[in-house]
């Protein structure tokens, strides 16, 4: 399997973004999903993926404290490109038993809260989207945060046991904003109040001048931990351990 991910790699490293997704889309039909979060990086990759296949699954999460402007921005976004985005939710009585034991704001109070907000509002549901998958699509940049410097194409998800497609892993943020606006592509309209990563509205501000994109992203947390769990980089956490002398 390593030896094909980078057979693969190294094959579309030069190729353009849409006869990327048009291979795996065609490659792994009726066994390849699109997560998108609705941010910049997604309605980039929805707006090529409807322009090939209104048919592609496509899902979110609702992780029940989401800002009212993304609610908008899916019936938007599903109604210009006649597409479907199907919306996974966490499970009641893990989120009530959570909530009632630590409190609503519990993500502020520690790191392990915050991880295990995430794991229940994020991961869970998501652990059931990818059921049956042999690979999923995600808008990841290396140049967004310092955990995902080591961004490829195409990686190999541990924690879920399938591949994951990162068709922008190389574009750079002023190259994901030319194609939005040359293409008209919608887009949340909190970007344009300095929102450039957009989650949770407690976990979520707008983004200083001379900030990472997702500097906005748990702020009070270190760079380092400023990941809800979804996408782990083993070659990241490696790299930690050697400058540490682990």
């Amino acid at each position: 399997m390593t030896e094909r991910i980078a057979e693969l790699n190294k094959k579309f490293l030069q190729t353009p973004v849409e006869e990327v997704l048009k291979y795996f889309l065609t490659e792994f039909k009726g066994k390849i999903a699109f997560s998108t979060s609705l941010g910049a990086e997604d309605q980039v990759l929805t707006h090529m993926i409807a322009g090939i296949d209104t048919g592609v699954r496509i899902f979110t999460l609702d992780t029940g404290r989401m800002f009212p402007e993304l609610y908008e921005l899916i019936d938007r976004t599903c109604n210009t490109y006649k597409i479907e985005i199907s919306t996974y939710f966490p499970g009641f009585e893990q989120l009530e038993n959570m909530v009632n034991e630590k409190g609503i704001n519990l993500f502020y109070d520690s790191i392990e809260n915050r991880k295990l907000c995430c794991q229940i509002r994020k991961l869970e549901p998501l652990k059931r989207a990818l059921e049956g998958l042999d690979i999923w699509i995600c808008g990841l940049r290396s140049d967004q945060s310092v955990t995902r410097l080591n961004t490829k194409l195409l990686e190999w998800d541990e924690q879920n046991g399938l591949l994951k497609l990162n068709p922008l892993f190389n574009w750079t943020h002023d190259q994901v904003w030319e194609y939005i606006r040359t293409n008209q592509v919608p887009y949340n309209p909190l970007h344009d109040k300095g929102f450039l990563s957009i989650s949770c509205q407690p976990c979520t501000r707008e983004v200083k001048k001379g900030e990472d994109v997702r500097a906005g992203r748990w702020w009070w947390e270190q760079p380092e931990s400023k990941e809800c769990g979804l996408h782990k980089s083993p070659v990241y956490k490696n790299m930690k351990e050697e400058m540490r002398g682990e």
